[in-house]
């Protein structure tokens, strides 16, 4: 470890492994909420149609919850021991949700995109679960449950708000 790298090191009960583990769970999970959180804020100021103030105001509800986890997600990371992501570069190094960087989107193509990356975003969330249950790290585990509950429900209403009816 860097000279840099020990000023940080936070005390913690957890083995190192488990903590190295737990770290990049979450510091994977931290950029792909931020890549699902610009996708959602590009979608909201460029959703164009008859239902624009209904998609514009739902995608800025979900950028902000999106958003609300992330400095939670990377205090749990300094909380274990580890350090955080540090830019712009660091989140797309290790990002796995795409950037959607198409000029033109059409709204019905939006939600579906979002859910399936909502979904995509549950899925890493219960990785992560098993590998903080794994590390005995009950204080992770229980905020796993509520981010993957606010995951489902935006993919839940991003599904809803798209059914043709």
């Amino acid at each position: 470890m860097a000279d840099t790298d020990a000023a940080l090191k936070t005390p913690t009960d957890l083995k190192s492994n488990d903590a190295k583990s737990v770290a990049d769970a979450l510091n994977g999970i931290l950029a792909d909420s931020y890549a699902l959180y610009l996708k959602t804020k590009n979608f909201h100021w460029h959703v164009s149609g008859p239902h624009f103030r209904d998609y514009h105001l739902l995608l800025d509800d979900q950028a902000a919850q999106i958003l609300a986890t992330t400095d939670a997600i990377a205090e749990r990371v300094r909380k274990t021991g580890n350090t955080t992501l540090r830019s712009i570069g660091d989140i797309a190094r290790r990002q796995t949700i795409k950037d959607n960087d198409a000029a033109f989107v059409r709204a019905e193509d939006m939600l579906v995109e979002l859910r399936d990356d909502n979904l995509k975003l549950v899925e890493l969330l219960r990785e992560a679960k098993d590998i903080v249950d794994e590390a005995k790290d009950n204080a992770t585990s229980g905020i796993l449950d509520e981010w993957t509950d606010q995951a489902e429900e935006r993919a839940w209403f991003l599904f809803e708000t798209s059914r043709k009816g």
